[in-house]
């Protein structure tokens, strides 16, 4: 399944300094994870300044942050690079722990395989599983991605396997190249803060529904009238004085 093509609404900003006549935009929290050398963070870097770097140091998890607008919404946008060597199965606590806390945070997962690695696309399904474990009760949203699409001559997992898993994890999927179109990318990215801004909204109505409503204050007039009355059958009461 493909996410609507959303490019044409779509803005990126520095968020600005706060201002007591700024509205705060609404926080998005998203966490791209997968295998090392898949191309997260090229993909992060491309949708966020529209260029492709194709070699990057293995990162340590960095935290990007931008102010957007999709459809006309703002929204401060923050984005968790992964490091690729951190795995569900990883026997290190320090390292469960760390992608725990991540997937803890986060709101919104693009889970990322590449085309070229058959191992990247075996570890997508027990990252699913431990999203799953860590929001038991959460609807946060997922999108598989295949990225390196145009290595067509490496590919080791097919279109039909990507959304076969898709399907199985009830999650959208899509195959992209990262380096050839900017465009899909952004679709990605827009999709999955499009269901985050959703589950917001959801969120605020249940939280109204439940506030019991306060009291009315109390009205000036009605309360004069009241005083009035009062004093009148105060008047027209009998003395009880001899």
């Amino acid at each position: 399944m493909r996410p609507p093509t959303m490019s044409g609404h779509f803005l990126l900003a520095p968020i600005p300094e706060s201002s007591s006549d700024y509205l705060l935009p609404k926080d998005i929290k998203l966490a791209v994870l997968g295998a090392g050398r898949v191309g997260k963070s090229a993909m992060i870097v491309r949708f966020l300044t529209k260029r492709f770097i194709g070699d990057y140091e293995p990162n340590t998890g960095k935290l990007y942050s931008r102010l957007v607008c999709v459809e006309g919404d703002q929204l401060s946008l923050q984005i968790q690079d992964t490091p690729g060597g951190i795995q569900v199965q990883d026997s290190l606590s320090l390292a469960v722990d760390s992608l725990s806390k991540c997937v803890q945070w986060a709101e919104g997962f693009l889970l990322v395989y590449s085309i070229t690695d058959y191992d990247s696309y075996l570890s997508i399904r027990p990252l699913y599983q431990h999203i799953r474990k860590v929001h038991p009760d959460s609807k946060a949203p997922v999108i598989i991605v295949g990225n390196k699409g145009d290595l067509l001559h490496a590919r080791q997992v097919q279109t039909r396997d990507g959304i076969q898993l898709a399907n199985e994890l009830g999650s959208l999927f899509l195959e992209i190249s990262t380096s050839e179109n900017y465009e899909d990318v952004c679709d990605v990215f827009q999709h999955l803060c499009k269901e985050v801004s959703k589950l917001h909204s959801l969120g605020g109505e249940r939280r109204r529904a439940s506030i019991i409503p306060r009291p009315r204050s109390p009205n000036m007039q009605d309360l004069k009238r009241r005083f009035k009355q009062a004093l009148s059958s105060k008047a027209k009461a009998p003395s009880t004085l001899g």
